[in-house]
């Protein structure tokens, strides 16, 4: 029997926002259909590049502040950026942003780091922006379930 893949959910959120998109993300990961994939969830504050490097895909979540991604998730990237660069290329990755704005900041700030460490893209990102409402939580579920259902079916 195959070894069961692992998504690893990472997020920060302060002002529970992005907690509330992660738990839908986390949601369409665990949904009954997909059933041999391990979804890890951690905080930017706490996740390891041995976390990243056991992982077969990724979901990063993360508000918008100052039009950059969180403190939090630069730290994040700041910890597995080296260990990880030549251990995970090709890493099947989404994400999902919480803004005031517009959210590109975040976006591209976090697209540049993910480009230097050769991951690939397999679900558009999911930004809430404005107003924050939770209609918009079924968008997380769906990315969750995307990536999650992928791997399990091994295109990704």
């Amino acid at each position: 029997m195959a070894e069961k893949k692992r998504l690893l959910i990472v997020y920060y959120s302060r002002s529970g926002e992005t907690e509330k998109m992660a738990e839908a993300v986390i949601r369409g990961a665990r949904d009954d259909a997909i059933g041999r994939i391990d979804v890890i969830v951690k905080s930017a504050l706490e996740a390891s590049p041995g976390d990243v490097m056991r992982a077969s895909g990724i979901l990063l979540g993360t508000p918008e502040n100052f039009g950059y991604m969180s403190g939090a998730m630069k730290l994040f990237f700041e910890t597995i950026y080296y260990p990880c660069q030549e251990h995970t290329k090709g890493l099947p990755y989404g994400l999902f942003i919480r803004a005031g704005n517009d959210g590109q900041g975040a976006l591209s700030s976090m697209s540049r780091i993910i480009t230097g460490l050769s991951w690939r893209e397999v679900a558009a990102p999911v930004i809430i922006s404005g107003k924050f409402h939770e209609d918009r939580l079924g968008a997380c579920s769906d990315l969750g379930m995307v990536l999650a259902a992928g791997l399990d079916a091994g295109i990704y």
